[in-house]
């Protein structure tokens, strides 16, 4: 099941063609899971320095950690380009608190999930120290295997799970979840056995936390949620030491409430505008700008690219209801990233209308003051009225029939 997970810039764009999945902060989560009665340890955000100091001054424990807010995995090892390095910190005081957050409020946090650009850090988290005794893995997620709700539990938390699967299958354990009846105390407490929790007092919190962790999914419209650790604190209390969520945007219109937590800062700057345009798109790291109508067509055009040499720059879908207007607003898009050297138009006119498109572009072409190459391919309905009216704007637009030929000539054109 876990295998299923998909990574790299393919999996990124390959996704694209559906709705990306909504991610909250680690002290969002906390809330959250403190709403369904799953015990954490204490903790409270701060989005000032001064705010830090505060917080750590009346939290009645000088023992805390500082955690950086940054929508990435790996903050424990990033590096700050204020210099700091680590985004979660031991803090012992209020002084000492300030001081972490003045070096991580405000700076970017660089991470092996951010990559080079690094993450905006605007708040952090304090939280008591709680030490484990044990660490274990828990999630909650859709499994196409079985076409249900598991839980995923592992004895080896505090790790990356792909490792652990990867090198001791036997140590992740999969239960199906029934989606009407949930998950029975009985269930929970059978996985909380089987986990090593050595006796009913701790099976029954384990037990408790599974439960209301899938009520959590299944209220909430959640993709997923991954406890690591969940912990057996020295003090015997079974805990959710870190929490990561993920929830279904198709369902912004029942979750208001979830969806008020969106951080756009977190995200990509273009990937935004190009979400309130309704348009499809994903950046990546290449030189040829890429604007195709159609999730299938999208990936197939990326690959030919690949194939003759070249690297897109992006993953644009316009979808099948594209306008003049939408296309221009593509354009402005693509324009804004500048390692685009050349852009690359493939369009299959289905439902689609490729003399729309030719609109867009003659018009983008001139209002935006295009000056890099532009190789179109149109095929389908309203070719041929689109290739004449192409060929009368007087625009320097290179026109293709064949794909194979237009992505060669997009490439040659970023040389």
């Amino acid at each position: 099941m876990l295998s299923t997970i998909r990574k790299g810039v393919l999996a990124r764009a390959a996704s694209a063609g559906q709705r990306r999945f909504l991610s909250i902060h680690e002290y969002q989560s906390m809330k959250l899971l403190n709403s369904y009665g799953i015990p954490t340890p204490k903790s409270e955000a701060a989005k000032t320095p001064q705010e830090a100091y505060d917080v750590a001054k009346n939290f009645g424990n000088d023992k805390l950690v500082i955690k950086a807010q940054v929508l990435a995995g790996g903050r424990g090892k990033g590096k700050f380009d204020s210099g700091l390095q680590g985004g979660v910190q031991m803090v012992d005081g209020p002084q000492q608190a300030k001081q972490y957050a003045e070096q991580m409020i405000g700076a970017k946090l660089i991470t092996k999930q951010t990559g080079a650009a690094g993450r905006i850090c605007n708040a952090v988290m304090l939280a008591e120290r709680r030490p484990p005794a044990h660490e274990y893995y828990v999630a909650v997620l859709n499994d196409r295997k079985s076409q249900g709700v598991v839980l995923v539990t592992s004895a080896q938390g505090g790790m990356n799970i792909e490792e652990v699967a990867a090198k001791d299958p036997e140590a992740i354990i999969t239960t199906p979840i029934s989606f009407e009846h949930g998950l029975s105390k009985a269930e929970a407490m059978e996985v909380a056995k089987k986990l090593g929790f050595s006796n009913e007092d701790l099976q029954s919190q384990a037990a408790n936390i599974f439960i209301n962790l899938y009520k959590i999914f299944k209220e909430k419209d959640a993709t997923q949620i991954e406890i690591n650790p969940m912990a057996l604190a020295k003090d015997g209390e079974v805990l959710c030491m870190d929490a990561k969520f993920g929830f279904d945007d198709n369902a912004e219109f029942r979750q208001k409430d979830i969806f008020a937590l969106r951080d756009i800062t977190q995200e990509e700057p273009s990937e935004v505008e190009a979400q309130k345009a309704n348009l499809n798109f994903i950046k990546l790291d290449g030189s040829i700008g890429c604007l195709v109508n159609g999730a299938g067509l999208a990936m197939a055009t990326m690959d030919v690219l690949s194939l003759h040499g070249g690297n897109p720059a992006n993953f644009l879908d316009v979808g099948g209801g594209a306008t003049p207007d939408t296309v221009k607003k593509a354009f402005e898009i693509l324009l804004s990233d500048p390692k685009v050297k050349s852009i690359f138009i493939n369009i299959f006119g289905g439902i689609m209308r490729c003399d729309y498109i030719a609109e867009g572009v003659i018009k983008a072409t001139k209002e935006l003051g295009l000056t890099i190459p532009l190789v179109v391919r149109l095929k389908g309905t309203k070719e041929e009225e689109a290739k004449q009216m192409i060929k009368e704007s007087g625009l320097k637009i290179v026109a293709f029939d064949s794909l194979d030929d237009a992505a060669a000539k997009a490439v040659q054109l970023t040389a």
